[in-house]
């Protein structure tokens, strides 16, 4: 049993350690050891930046507009967590990839559940002011056999840069889509090549961006997520509260590659965008000859796999932090026994 220590004339040398004492008994292994470490950060964080009154009530009153500006198809919170790099950090700490693997990425704000299920050879998007754009695709695992009933939720915007969810007259879902790889693997389906946008910033998260002298731009991009049993979610750009990996798909030699303003370009998610000019595969399709075509090849990671990889990966940073660390729910917690 901890006894609780006095909170009467604490300092600014001491104020740690005693809050840390407070915060001691708590049960769980995993929220103490976050709340250890968070606390330790802020107040070192207070302590070299001499943080001022003003500065921490400005804090306060950003992360209060942060909140009230949320709905349910706005996630302002994570747009705040998307433009410090804190999501690709976390994702990339959670969902580790080996090299023969795709790499995930951000989720973004815009993902919704209403996408509707859809076999191949659907057309996602019904902008007619879009380039029309035949994907094919195909998802195998590490071991290159291909993966049959993956579940991939794809979304874009329209050819003006806005999801269908930035529409308050919108009267369903557009620009989205549910799909399953058949026995091959394979995923296709008509879509409009993607357009560079800004993320949302008539906000509090759009006003630290100007005050960062920042833009608030994301390259042309398609999201991808996938998902099956025994094997680790994978996001290519996540639902808005169930936050699984996910991955988007850049468009190379966009103007805004290599500035993305959410941190989530990787090279190996960048791709060249071609055309068809095969007379069969523009019919076998049922495309014009000259339709832009995108292609690209998943390798989805087993939930093993993940799983060791993550222990690994966790257990060699805490060493090279001289803690005494162990897993517990595939998660590092302070080694005390």
């Amino acid at each position: 049993m901890v006894t609780a220590p006095s909170t009467k004339d604490l300092t600014i040398d001491n104020i740690t350690e005693n809050v840390q004492l407070v915060n001691s008994p708590c049960p769980d292994p995993r929220l103490k050891y976050l709340l250890e470490r968070l606390v330790s950060h802020v107040h070192d964080f207070a302590r070299e930046t001499r943080l001022s009154t003003d500065e921490w009530m400005g804090a306060i009153q950003f992360l209060t507009q942060v909140g009230q500006i949320c709905t349910d198809v706005r996630q302002e919170y994570i747009l705040l967590s998307d433009i410090i790099g804190l999501s690709l950090l976390v994702d990339s700490i959670d969902h580790p990839k080996p090299p023969n693997s795709t790499e995930g990425t951000v989720l973004g704000p815009f993902h919704t559940q209403e996408a509707q299920p859809a076999p191949n050879g659907s057309s996602i998007s019904h902008d007619p002011q879009g380039e029309p754009c035949l994907v094919l695709c195909t998802v195998k695992n590490t071991a290159g056999k291909p993966i049959h009933g993956v579940k991939i939720d794809i979304w874009e915007t329209d050819s003006k840069g806005f999801y269908d969810v930035q529409y308050a007259d919108r009267d369903g879902p557009d620009g989205r889509a549910v799909m399953k790889s058949d026995d091959e693997g394979v995923f296709w389906f008509h879509a409009i090549v993607p357009v560079p946008y800004p993320i949302p910033h008539d906000g509090p998260v759009g006003k630290l961006l100007k005050l960062l002298h920042r833009h608030p731009y994301r390259p042309s991009h398609m999201h991808f997520m996938f998902e099956k049993p025994g094997f680790d979610h994978l996001i290519t750009r996540v639902p808005l509260f169930d936050r699984i990996p996910s991955l988007a798909l850049y468009l190379r030699n966009d103007p805004y590659e290599t500035s993305d303003a959410v941190f989530g370009v990787k090279e190996s998610l960048v791709v060249d965008l071609h055309k068809v000019t095969d007379p069969e595969m523009a019919d076998k399709y049922g495309v014009k000859s000259g339709c832009a075509l995108l292609k690209y090849d998943f390798v989805l990671v087993s939930d093993t796999e993940a799983s060791q990889l993550r222990e690994k990966e966790a257990l060699k940073a805490m060493s090279a932090q001289g803690r005494k660390m162990k897993m517990l729910k595939g998660l590092p917690v302070p080694d005390v026994d």
